[in-house]
């Protein structure tokens, strides 16, 4: 990776927006980014890692205010009290989302079953009675005898 990306390429990089970017800095998830003396931005692969934290935390459906408050947090150092609080906030949110994991689990398993009820069902019934099916308004069109050709030549001068 280069020493620093520009939005553009922070954006393709992220798979984010450079509106989102810009407004992930706005609102304090992101640090101030350095900037280049003509001030467009400079991303730095720091920046371009936390980025990707944060959207994990966001995928796992952590509310925007807790990352916020992560990132907050985080901008405190590694003192105790921010080492600790921000432990206790990912801890509360595997929790949250372990929970969740577990209720898709067993919605998929009723999915699952459900499945399998039909399928047994359909074992079951009789099989279909293949008939050969009408032909179809398009492939009249496609036959000589109906053809167009003839009815389009219709208003067409005689020369007579």
């Amino acid at each position: 990776m280069t020493t620093s990306l520009t939005i553009r390429q922070a954006a393709a990089a992220t798979g984010l927006t450079a509106h989102t970017l810009r407004y992930y800095e706005r609102i304090g998830l992101l640090d101030p980014v350095t900037r280049h003396d003509n001030q467009h931005r400079l991303y730095r692969e720091e920046d371009i890692l936390w980025i990707g934290f944060l959207l994990k935390l966001r995928m796992t459906g952590l509310p925007v205010r807790d990352m916020l408050r992560y990132a907050e947090l985080r901008r405190l150092g590694n003192s105790r009290e921010s080492v600790s609080a921000r432990k206790a906030l990912l801890e509360q949110h595997t929790q949250t989302v372990e929970k969740t994991l577990a209720e898709l689990q067993s919605n998929l398993s009723i999915l699952h079953k459900k499945i399998a009820m039909y399928d047994a069902m359909e074992a079951e019934l009789p099989a279909p009675v293949l008939t050969q099916p009408p032909p179809s308004e398009d492939a009249s069109h496609d036959h000589p005898k109906h053809s167009n050709t003839r009815n389009s030549n219709r208003n067409a001068p005689t020369g007579r």
